[in-house]
């Protein structure tokens, strides 16, 4: 087991009508106007837009708010965002959304009180010394941004994706009411089932070592959305599946699923090119991606990805060719991604051979950065990655 930090300081508020409560859950800790941070008009066709307004006024609050943060969200608006923060003098940011929303605004925490350009933190010219903290109200069961302490932000300047993890960037508090996403479309609940997924096989399939009570947390979570994903999918009103997924969300992306071991998220670094670069919706870039790294770099781990296909799914050991078993498990994740309305080649999404050369070199920052995982992998690596997802 490696050494750990685990710290998890965001307090939690789940269930029904938390929502309800935002002004006083404010007020009492001695904020006087948030920022709110939203997207487009799904929280006020719901709402939940008129939920809040009115929470915040019988608190006594005043407010300004954001609108139109956008999916794989631009370093444009949080900047607007930054000089609208210091304009109106807030005190706080209230986040209503996704991870889209809380990312914007997490990248407008940690700007407001830095002299510079907020970009220099995620090109690393510099380290967040302070930030703005941050509230939410969670509307979508997917990134884990609501206890995470990373924020994805494109710089629209050569459609840079980037993520930066920083404590500053952890929420104070989550308002967390499975309710509240209901009225996510189908595909939009998919590629919140493939993120969660991803955020605990990305810590869970590496090296080294075993740590047991690590592996039976994320295998419990994987197959928990496993079950629960579907239902969601099928029944969008089902409330204790819209829980169990939410639930999941957080706990695969505070670090819990990854406690004593290493993480690699290089399936990431693939998905962020592929939204950077097309507009694919981040679930369905790592739908795509998976299959491909995982049948490059099995032969690497052969055990861990045999244990994974046997206790997340069921497969039986073969332990005469326990390879056959560890890619067993690759193709039952790849089938119940497809399964659920996922694209899982890059042909599903209209991208060919002639974009492989531009994505690897993307992925690398031009060829120069080689990433270690389970072998080293740069532009020629990641090309032959890529192959494999067509």
């Amino acid at each position: 087991m490696n050494n750990f930090i685990y710290h998890s300081p965001t307090k939690v508020y789940f269930g029904r009508g938390y929502e309800t409560k935002i002004g006083s859950l404010l007020a009492e800790r001695g904020f006087r106007k948030p920022l709110i941070v939203y997207g487009g008009g799904s929280i006020k066709r719901s709402g939940l837009y008129d939920t809040v307004l009115a929470s915040l006024k019988e608190a006594g609050l005043s407010w300004a708010e954001l609108g139109g943060v956008q999916p794989n969200p631009l370093l444009a608006l949080a900047k607007e965002g930054i000089a609208r923060f210091r304009a109106e003098q807030c005190d706080v940011l209230l986040a209503v959304g996704g991870g889209s929303a809380i990312d914007t605004a997490k990248v407008i925490g940690l700007g407001v009180p830095y002299d510079g350009d907020v970009w220099d933190f995620w090109c690393g010219k510099a380290t967040p010394k302070a930030g703005i903290p941050t509230t939410v109200i969670l509307t979508i069961a997917a990134a884990g941004s609501e206890t995470s302490q990373s924020a994805v932000i494109t710089n629209e300047d050569g459609m840079l994706k980037r993520g930066l993890n920083s404590e500053f960037n952890r929420p104070l508090f989550s308002i967390m009411n499975p309710e509240l996403t209901y009225t996510l479309p189908a595909y939009q609940t998919a590629c919140g089932v493939v993120d969660i997924m991803m955020h605990t096989l990305e810590r869970y399939l590496t090296l080294p070592g075993e740590v047991e009570l690590t592996d039976r947390i994320a295998e419990s979570l994987l197959k928990t959305v496993r079950t629960y994903g579907p239902i969601a999918i099928a029944q969008p009103d089902h409330y204790e599946a819209r829980a169990e997924l939410m639930w999941a969300g957080s706990l695969s992306h505070n670090d819990l699923t990854g406690c004593g071991r290493a993480s690699i998220f290089i399936n990431h670094k693939i998905g962020h090119e592929l939204s950077a670069k097309y507009g694919t919706a981040h679930g369905a870039s790592l739908a795509i991606a998976f299959p491909a790294w995982a049948k490059y770099c099995y032969r690497s781990n052969i055990p861990r990805f045999a244990q994974y296909a046997v206790r997340v799914w069921g497969c039986e050991m073969d332990y005469a060719k326990p390879e056959a078993t560890a890619l067993a498990g690759i193709a039952a994740t790849e089938d119940f991604f497809r399964s659920i309305g996922m694209p899982v080649r890059l042909s599903d999404i209209g991208i060919g051979e002639a974009e492989i050369d531009d994505l690897a070199s993307r992925i690398t920052a031009g060829g120069k950065n080689v990433i270690e995982t389970y072998i080293p992998c740069g532009k020629q690596e990641f090309a032959e990655i890529l192959r494999l997802a067509l």
